[in-house]
């Protein structure tokens, strides 16, 4: 076998290894940072319990607050998903579903890193019909 040809299957073996797998399983979310209008904010969704969902193709998450909706201060449910594609460090949502429906549609294009089984994804929001630009990290824990 000739070098180029040795070298091409190389790539394309390395390709292959560059697969999704890291990403799938099920993700916690531990915190998320937002920096809107220059001001930022830490959550770290005290009283609640979000889960990001990840196979090969799809993603889901559904977040909702820890006191079954009973107090209407932090009464909260929300869920979404829908396909994503991955090259390289950049990871594109594709929401198809989302219980707020002007989410609907829309893509966000993060940028991921995988650390032990913590994931770190920080990107931009922006739908500007509704008004949102912000830059969010968000860091998930695998969920074991």
């Amino acid at each position: 076998m000739n070098k180029t040809a040795l070298l091409f299957l190389s790539g394309l073996f390395l390709t292959a290894c560059q697969s999704h797998s890291g990403l799938q399983g099920t993700w916690q979310l531990v915190s998320a940072k937002t920096n809107e209008n220059g001001k930022e904010t830490l959550d770290t969704h005290e009283g609640k319990k979000m889960l990001k969902m990840l196979n090969d193709t799809h993603f889901s998450f559904l977040d909702h607050d820890l006191k079954g909706g009973k107090d209407s201060t932090s009464a909260a449910f929300t869920a979404g998903g829908g396909s994503y594609t991955l090259e390289g460090d950049q990871y594109t949502e594709h929401l198809d579903y989302c219980s707020y429906r002007p989410w609907e549609g829309k893509s966000f294009t993060f940028t991921v890193r995988i650390q032990n089984d913590t994931l770190i994804q920080t990107g931009k929001e922006q739908i500007k019909e509704l008004g949102i630009d912000r830059i969010i990290t968000e860091t998930y824990v695998r969920v074991k």
